[in-house]
């Protein structure tokens, strides 16, 4: 089966800075679109960012500027770079993987829960 496992994830101040990762199996990140989804409590399920095999990325108007997504296929990871936090940023975090070709191939990882607070 296809697993995504994340990692990055913690408390950090307002203002801080963290940088979460994704990794999965190879032929993933040579050909997948890849995509950060964030969810907090009683909010409905957002898209951050994503980034195309090829290294198209876009973003979210809510984190344009401060976050920035990127992948290293040789790594098997994707990134997301989060600076400038802000307690609304206070979410779980999940990585998705889709192939461009068929959306029925849509993987998730576990989540990785992102705390902004003093």
């Amino acid at each position: 089966q296809v697993q995504l496992v994340e990692s990055g994830g913690g408390l950090v101040q307002p203002g801080g800075s963290l940088r979460l990762s994704c990794a999965g199996p190879k032929y993933i990140f040579n050909i997948y679109t890849m995509r950060w989804y964030r969810q907090a409590p009683g909010k409905s399920r957002e898209l951050v960012s994503v980034i195309t095999s090829d290294g198209i990325t876009n973003y979210a108007d809510s984190v344009k500027g401060r976050f920035t997504i990127s992948r290293v296929n040789a790594e098997n990871t994707v990134y997301l770079q989060m600076n400038s936090l802000k307690p609304e940023d206070t979410a779980v975090y999940y990585c998705n993987a889709v192939a461009p070709w068929e959306q029925k191939l849509n993987y998730w990882g576990q989540g990785t829960q992102v705390t902004v607070s003093s």
